[in-house]
């Protein structure tokens, strides 16, 4: 069954030979953006256009027609490749519309090539809602957790072809955007067929593999033949077989049917319900709908699927925006210019017709978010319900049921993002386990409005609060046996915070205090890291002592650089830099200003560490397309005994086993 995608939505891909065909009500030109694992395209040897030289995994029509058909081999582009855009735009000669307003909708239609060279159309997009725009990127393939995806986009640039690939951040794009549109209008070579469907295996004269590929598992066994979506079989029929049509005949199949015997009548195929849609013509959001082995997986994707979704069309509206106050002030310098508009009716009636045109691009821009945020917010309502423990808030109910668990999950949820465009939008920070970098809870003023009303004092004290929320949230999602905390508190100036941690027994031992006992955990973990990385490079985890524990390892150290010497700051870096990678983080809390007397020694460690903050603050920066998100922390509900409740659990399950 076809997915009929909305602007945003995405759908799994189960092949990676594709055929993209487009349909317009006029001619059109057709070209392919390869962008990175960030989005950005490279150079211009990234965009796939009727006057560029082949690209592997990637042919584009050579001139401009009402209907085209793109070929992509996804298994085939470069690993580099992690985003295929579509891109269409209008010819500059031709005598057809100078924007996609004036005639009908374009089509997109996404369909897979199987074992069996059978073309299933398996999603559609009709880009509605266009005026002025000349070029658009119409929909995006992007691979995540090593399966590819398609989504809607649907993104128009007035400004035509120049004013998209600038958007896409190419230099010289209104040099190249010149050269595509010459070259589809010199016509410098005839449109890319189809690729003819490929006969089934069973029906196929067996002749010798390519010698290219001959020893290649890979190419007989596609690394996507298996949906990782979690949808149910039937979801994903399997096109009908071709009847044979030639006994005994070289031209075609040999008929193995006998000849007397009536073959059964086939039954109907059952068709796939229609997703649900809500009153506004959305789907229904459904908590899960996204690729993944497991409902953790599947969550997990979805999350980081609504990141960016409020990432992309947070860019877009704010993208248009600017280009809306750009042609308003080209605009008035073009009337200023001349100065019989400088005074009088006529320059009033151009400057307000001017004002019009920026105010309705900006409103249809706001509609835009206005209708992409709703969807957001509505599949938010439906997920954060549904999350388990790992990502789920602290005031979720599902922590009244929580129970030590058997086997780590795949993330754990460190706060929550936003951004100012939909304040009451809140996205999961999920971390991937185990953490590939420590954490620094950062207890010093930095820049925040919110840091900038509290004293010192309030902000150490919050600081410890978030960290023990950290901490705890790491406890509870390890199995009993699986993860151990370390404390270094060298003044004791965070016993009262780190109480309920010492009274439930869930740390390896009492925090450590003064310079002496710094010292000696700092050996006791330098040392221990040492042995696994040899251990882990040699390939002898056999040969390891008896009686070391190889379970994952936290170190909590507050207050630093309070009772740290030079060498225990150089054994504290090679933990942070060496650490995650045989199973030992690190948690500092600590004001950068407080160490500000190592200078620039320490800049590597801050660095080292994910920087989060115990107030909201805008510090995480997004390279994607280049967001200031707000980070809010965790916070234990007032009153709440969510933590006493949990510390409990794990407190039970550590003394089962005997820890």
């Amino acid at each position: 069954m076809t997915a009929e995608l909305v602007r945003g939505q995405n759908h799994p891909l189960s092949h990676t030979r594709l055929e993209i065909r487009v349909s317009a009500g006029h001619p059109v030109l057709a070209a392919a953006a390869l962008g990175d694992e960030h989005g950005r395209i490279p150079g211009p040897d990234a965009l796939v256009h009727p006057g560029s030289a082949d690209v592997p995994g990637v042919e584009v029509p050579r001139q401009a027609a009402a209907r085209h058909r793109l070929a992509l081999d996804l298994g085939a582009v470069r690993d580099s490749v992690h985003r295929v855009s579509v891109l269409l735009a209008l010819p500059a000669t031709g005598g057809g519309p100078s924007r996609f307003g004036a005639s009908a909708a374009p089509v997109v239609t996404v369909t897979e090539t199987g074992t069996g060279g059978d073309a299933v159309p398996v999603a559609s997009y009709t880009i509605t809602g266009l005026d002025r725009e000349s070029a658009l990127v119409a929909l995006e393939l992007y691979r995540r957790q090593g399966a590819w995806k398609v989504r809607a986009v649907g993104q128009g640039y007035e400004g035509g072809l120049a004013a998209l690939l600038a958007d896409q951040g190419l230099d010289g794009a209104a040099t190249l955007a010149g050269a595509v549109l010459d070259a589809v209008a010199q016509s410098l070579a005839r449109a890319v067929a189809a690729p003819p469907p490929r006969a089934p295996d069973t029906d196929r004269v067996p002749r010798p593999a390519p010698l290219t590929r001959a020893a290649d598992p890979a190419a007989a066994t596609p690394a996507t033949g298996t949906p990782a979506t979690g949808t149910p079989a039937a979801a994903h029929p399997a096109p009908p077989a071709t009847p044979p049509t030639g006994p005994g005949t070289t031209g075609g199949p040999i008929d193995y049917s006998h000849p007397r015997r009536r073959p059964a009548p086939a039954s109907a195929p059952v068709q796939a319900a229609a997703p649900a849609t809500a009153p506004d013509g959305f789907p229904v959001p459904v908590a899960g709908d996204a690729s993944g082995w497991s409902m953790d997986e599947r969550l997990y994707n979805q999350v980081w699927g609504m990141f960016e979704d409020l990432a992309r069309t947070t860019a877009a509206y704010r993208s248009a925006c600017r280009f809306a106050e750009n042609r308003l002030d080209q605009e008035l310098d073009r009337l200023l210019s001349d100065p019989r508009n400088r005074v009088g009716g006529a320059g009033d009636a151009a400057r307000a017709a001017a004002k019009a045109r920026h105010d309705e691009l900006t409103a249809r821009a706001q509609e835009a978010l206005d209708r992409d945020l709703a969807q957001l917010v509505a599949e938010s309502e439906v997920v954060e319900p549904a999350l388990p423990a790992a990502y789920a808030r602290w005031d979720s109910p599902v922590w009244q049921g929580y129970r030590v668990p058997m086997e780590p999950p795949m993330a754990v949820r460190l706060g929550d993002l936003q951004l100012p465009e939909r304040s009451g939008l809140r996205v999961p920070f999920l971390a991937r386990l185990p953490l590939a970098r420590g954490l620094w809870i950062d207890s010093g003023p930095g820049g925040s409005p919110a840091a900038g009303l509290l004293d010192q004092a309030e902000l150490r004290r919050l600081a410890l609060d978030t960290a023990v929320a950290h901490v705890v949230r790491l406890l509870a999602a390890y199995p009993a046996d699986a993860y151990r905390v370390r404390m270094i508190d060298a003044a004791g100036a965070g016993a009262a915070a780190f109480a309920p941690l010492v009274a439930a027994g869930v740390l390896a031992g009492p925090p450590a205090a003064g310079a002496a006992g710094v010292s000696a955990v700092l050996k006791q973990l330098t040392e221990r890291v040492d042995l696994l990385q040899m251990a882990a490079r040699a390939g002898a985890d056999e040969d390891l002592p008896p009686g070391l524990d190889t379970a994952e390892e936290l170190l909590i150290v507050h207050d630093f650089p309070h009772g740290f010497d030079d060498r225990a700051v150089t054994q504290l870096r090679y933990l942070a830099d060496e650490g995650p990678a045989v199973g030992t983080q690190l948690l500092l809390i600590a004001d950068r200003a407080d160490a500000a007397a190592y200078g620039p020694v320490l800049d590597p460690l801050w660095r080292s560490l994910m920087r989060l903050t115990p107030v909201p603050d805008d510090h995480l920066a997004d390279p994607w397309v280049g967001h200031a998100w707000t980070y809010e922390p965790p916070v234990f509900p007032a009153g709440s005994g969510v933590l006493r409740q949990v510390l409990g659990q794990l407190a039970d399950a550590r003394r089962q086993w005997g820890h």
